[in-house]
């Protein structure tokens, strides 16, 4: 085994810089500080120095400079379209942008400066109400937060204010032994930090194989009794986009407030399906046609095929929103009404949305939804032909088959309509996959996480991580297929991945030796110090969450 040195890169570079004592006169810093309004981008200051890390420069420099400088720094990003691993939507139509930029400076906590823009999010909640089937003559209420972890929070809020004051009414404590909420192991981590900021016991279900790798509602119910605030059902799990059974959870849960008394309300985590599930799948009852859902979070930057920033939570009435939580605000000008974590935010986002809204309506959507699963199909197919990969999500599969039989239940065929998403499992636009068995048993050497970093040095970014407890054993790659990955990126991603895995099959090829190197590198940039814990503290907990991060 060979020994290696840490070389400390700040220090080394801080003696490679030209010696600070030797002040030559056209290149003294008081006498480019005096004439950097005239220079170019690339002849300021920060040409020849770093930009700095951890403190405000003492001089700035011209505003066509900075941008340059920012500019080309942020080159090192990985490029959005080739970003498979997200789910957070990246092209809009410029018509669209230019309403964005527009109206980026308007504050949507300005209720009464901008009713336009008021009006504009009312429309939004009505809209989203309708396509999530509240009643006829119900009154939906909701609003528009940062994201889908923002809505999560407001959601479980709700739950847990409207648990609180039935215990109270019931002569019951809160506090012995608390509340407590149910999801998946599969579960999002905005579903967990909701159950660990607010103080509400989180149980989580597991789940594997046999549940598809989702929350089982006959499972679940093992872990309900009358401190649970709620259910949260996840409609896409963020490891196989699978859609977790809402109808049939609800069915479980009416059975046993008829045995028991105690109601338990769903809450709907539709942060990626709730603009797939309505235009892809529109017979599918997952929403407010089922009355024991009684609120729905959503991501109008993902499927809503908007620009970061935006998610949006509905409640089937206003009764659901306990009014203790909605605060009424008497300083901007007007009586408003808020009920969110933060305050400031742009108007944006929001009208983005309306602008998606008017410009693709329902068939737009719709048609968008059918081709990210035509694409996510074709890309599945080809990976499981190759022989090398299986994949675990199942929107490939034939609507009621079993994996790894669809060829033979001709039966289940019978009338299939290969280009309607409906004809197929249901789930998200999603392929997550793996080495099949027999590649791992020829190939015992290869380490998944390799595919992961020579397709980054090939520009795509691809997530290999362990799937939820129970099945933490098992690794999976997972591609999100939007609306900007078409077909022929699709066919582009699929030659590289076998390209790679063909590579790695001969172990002494270049790309077998820069994998092994790749996959235990660990980067140490001190410059990220400041947003990192100190391990040394004493008082320092580490807290481990498998959730993971869309």
């Amino acid at each position: 085994m060979s020994l290696s040195r840490h070389l400390d890169t700040d220090t080394i570079f801080a003696q490679a810089v030209d010696h600070p004592h030797k002040k030559h006169v056209h290149n003294s810093r008081s006498n480019k500080q005096q004439r950097e309004i005239h220079d170019g981008a690339y002849s300021s200051r920060f040409a020849t120095e770093q930009l700095p890390k951890f403190s405000i420069p003492s001089v700035g420099v011209t505003a066509h400079a900075a941008y340059q400088l920012v500019h080309d720094e942020l080159d090192l990003d990985g490029t959005p379209s080739l970003n498979l691993a997200s789910f957070v939507h990246t092209w809009m139509p410029e018509e669209g942008k230019r309403l964005i930029m527009e109206n980026i400076s308007k504050n949507f906590a300005d209720q009464d400066e901008y009713p336009a823009t008021m009006s504009i999010h009312t429309r939004c909640v009505s809209m989203l109400s309708s396509l999530w089937k509240v009643p006829e003559g119900g009154k939906a209420i909701g609003t528009a937060t940062g994201g889908s972890s923002e809505a999560i929070m407001l959601g479980g809020l709700a739950l847990k204010k409207r648990w609180q004051a039935a215990r109270k009414a019931a002569g019951k404590s809160i506090h012995e032994p608390g509340p407590n909420i149910v999801f998946g192991a599969n579960a999002q981590v905005a579903l967990e930090k909701f159950a660990r900021y607010f103080d509400v016991e989180c149980r989580l279900v597991p789940v594997d194989e046999s549940t598809n790798h989702v929350m089982s509602p006959e499972r679940a119910m093992q872990y309900i009794d009358e401190n649970t605030i709620g259910v949260m059902v996840i409609l896409g799990s963020t490891y196989t986009g699978a859609f977790e059974d809402v109808e049939g959870m609800a069915r479980l849960l009416d059975e046993y407030e008829t045995k028991t008394g105690h109601n338990v309300p769903i809450h709907v985590d539709a942060a990626s399906g709730g603009f797939v599930a309505p235009f892809a799948y529109p017979k599918y009852k997952w929403a407010f046609d089922i009355p024991r859902v009684v609120s729905i979070n959503t991501s109008g930057h993902k499927f809503g095929l908007v620009y970061a920033g935006l998610g949006w939570i509905i409640w089937r009435s206003e009764e659901m929103l306990p009014k203790e939580l909605i605060f009424e605000l008497h300083y901007l000008g007007s009586v408003e009404y808020s009920y969110t974590l933060n305050f400031s935010r742009s108007a944006a986002p929001i009208i983005g949305q309306f602008f998606n809204f008017l410009n693709l309506g329902f068939d737009g959507y719709r048609r968008i939804a059918q081709d990210d699963l035509r694409n996510a199909r074709l890309l599945s197919r080809a990976l499981e032909r190759s022989g090398y990969y299986v994949c675990l999500s199942n929107i490939h599969r034939p609507l009621g088959t079993t994996k790894g039989i669809t060829e033979t239940l001709t039966d289940a065929l019978k009338g299939f309509d290969e280009e309607d998403a409906e004809y197929y499992e249901r789930g998200l636009p999603v392929v997550s996959f793996r080495f099949s068995d027999n590649f791992r048993a020829e190939y015992p050497q290869i380490k998944q996480v390799w595919i992961q970093n020579l397709l980054r040095a090939k520009q795509w970014i691809v997530p290999n991580y362990a799937l939820p407890p129970n099945e933490d054993t098992v690794e999976i790659l997972r591609i999100v297929v939007r609306e900007s990955m078409s077909a022929d990126l699709v066919e582009k991603v699929v030659v590289d991945i076998l390209a790679i895995t063909e590579s790695l099959m001969n172990g002494s090829s270049e790309s077998a030796m820069m994998a092994a190197v790749t996959g235990s590198a660990v980067s140490k940039d001190k410059s990220n110090t400041h947003s990192q814990l100190d391990d040394s503290h004493p008082d320092q907990q580490t807290t481990t969450t498998y959730a993971k991060t869309c």
